[in-house]
């Protein structure tokens, strides 16, 4: 009997436990883990995310919360555009990249570009790039959907609270009655 209430009292915190993680959740950087799309590369890491492609380049395009950061391949061969002259055209705005060749990323350093790019709804963007000997347009859209607030209340570990008290509860009642059992003489 005190095998099986031991084991009862180590699973219950750890089964309840599940429930903190309920649809709802938020990762580390405060995506919806039960958000559509939570599949994708653009949920994992957190920031909203578009590719493109033409005949000539290929590219990938993060928002973080100062910059537009993106990364160039030329589309045959995967290799890296470097050094070329990059712009971005989103809403009549346009905006000249800086190239850091250490990482090969092109930044578009203008925090009022990505506040309005983070913020919810479909973005058109449209990147200009010439290398000097070749020149083309990559356009694509941005879908940014709006972040839900959850109630914090967080029922899940209320859940939990009541379940590691009425454990207590269940191990203080035990004991108490082991107690009365060996004064009365009687075993329990």
């Amino acid at each position: 009997m005190n095998r099986v209430f031991l084991l009862f009292l180590l699973l219950v915190p750890l089964l309840s436990g599940r429930s903190i993680a309920a649809p709802g959740a938020h990762g580390p950087n405060g995506e919806h883990l039960d958000s559509p799309g939570a599949g994708s590369i653009a949920a994992l890491d957190g920031r909203p995310r578009m590719e493109g492609y033409s005949e000539l380049f290929e590219l990938v395009a993060h928002v973080e919360h100062d910059r537009v950061s993106v990364m160039i391949n030329v589309y045959e061969t995967n290799a890296p555009v470097d050094g070329a002259t990059v712009d971005l055209d989103s809403d009549g705005r346009t905006v000249r990249a800086e190239f850091d060749p250490s990482t090969g990323v092109y930044s578009f350093m203008d925090r009022e570009l990505a506040d309005r790019l983070n913020g919810p709804g479909m973005h058109s963007l449209a990147f200009t790039i010439d290398t000097g000997e070749q020149f083309d347009i990559v356009a694509g859209a941005l879908d940014v959907a709006e972040h839900e607030h959850h109630d914090r209340s967080r029922p899940g570990l209320w859940i939990a609270a009541a379940a590691v008290a009425l454990a207590l509860a269940g191990l203080l009642f035990h004991r108490r009655r082991r107690t009365r059992a060996r004064f009365s003489g009687v075993r329990s």
